[in-house]
C-alpha cells in the first residue's frame, strides 16, 4: 500500500486533491516525503534543532486542519517552505535579531542624511541604472530577492536553478554594483528596497 502511494502521490495534482479530501495516506506520504527536509530549512533561520521541529509540525497541523480550503498558488513545495518562512516570522517578530535587522536599515538610512540631496539623488539613479545593466538572468535573480523579497531557496526553486547558481549571479550583482557605487552601495538598497527576507551582504 506504501509503494502504491508513493506512485500514486508523485502526481503532486493528485496529492492535494486527497489531502482536500481528507485522505490520511496522503497526509503521511506528505510527512514522509518533507517533514525532514522543512526542519533542515527551519533550522537554518533559528538554529534551535527543537524549535525548527516544532515550526514545522505547527505548519503541517496547519495544513491538515484547514485542508478542506486549501489554496496552494504555486507549487506544494513552495508552498511548503514558504509557510514554514512566515512561521519562523510570526515566532520570531519581536525577537532581538528581526530588531537588528530594522536597527541596521535605520543606521543605513541614517548615514544618507548627510548626504546633498542631490548627490542622494545621484547615488540612487546610478544604483538603479546599474541594476538595469545587469544582464538579464543576473538581474533577474537580484530583484526576486531585493523586490520580492524571496530567499535564495526561493529563488532556485521558481527559477527552477541550483541554490549555488543563485548565490553566484547574487555575488556578481554585487560585485558590479558595488564596483560602480562603492561602499554606499548597502545603504541605498536599503532605502530602495528596504528589508527583505535574507539580507545579502556578498
Amino acid at each position: 500500500m506504501k509503494e502504491e502511494a508513493q506512485i500514486l502521490y508523485e502526481n503532486e495534482a493528485v496529492l492535494v486533491t486527497d489531502l482536500r479530501k481528507g485522505e490520511e495516506s496522503a497526509y503521511v506520504y506528505l510527512m514522509d516525503s518533507y517533514h525532514h527536509k522543512l526542519c533542515l530549512y527551519a533550522y537554518s533561520f533559528c538554529k534551535d534543532r527543537s524549535l525548527a521541529a516544532d515550526m514545522v509540525q505547527n505548519v503541517l497541523l496547519r495544513l491538515w486542519k484547514k485542508r478542506t480550503s486549501l489554496k496552494i498558488n504555486s507549487s506544494l513545495r513552495s508552498f511548503l517552505y514558504r509557510s514554514v518562512y512566515n512561521e519562523f516570522l510570526d515566532q520570531y517578530k519581536h525577537r532581538k535579531f528581526i530588531l537588528n535587522l530594522e536597527k541596521e536599515y535605520m543606521t543605513a538610512v541614517n548615514t544618507l542624511l548627510d548626504e546633498e540631496e542631490s548627490n542622494l539623488d545621484r547615488l540612487i539613479h546610478q544604483v538603479k541604472k546599474e541594476i538595469e545593466n545587469l544582464n538579464p538572468r543576473c538581474k533577474e535573480i537580484f530583484l526576486l530577492s531585493k523586490h520580492e523579497g524571496l530567499t535564495n531557496l526561493e529563488i532556485a526553486e521558481h527559477l527552477n536553478l541550483s541554490v549555488k547558481t543563485v548565490e553566484n549571479q547574487m555575488t556578481r550583482a554585487y560585485s558590479q554594483l558595488r564596483e560602480k557605487v562603492g561602499e554606499k552601495l548597502q545603504s541605498i538598497l536599503f532605502l530602495l528596497f528596504g528589508i527583505s527576507k535574507k539580507t545579502e551582504t556578498a
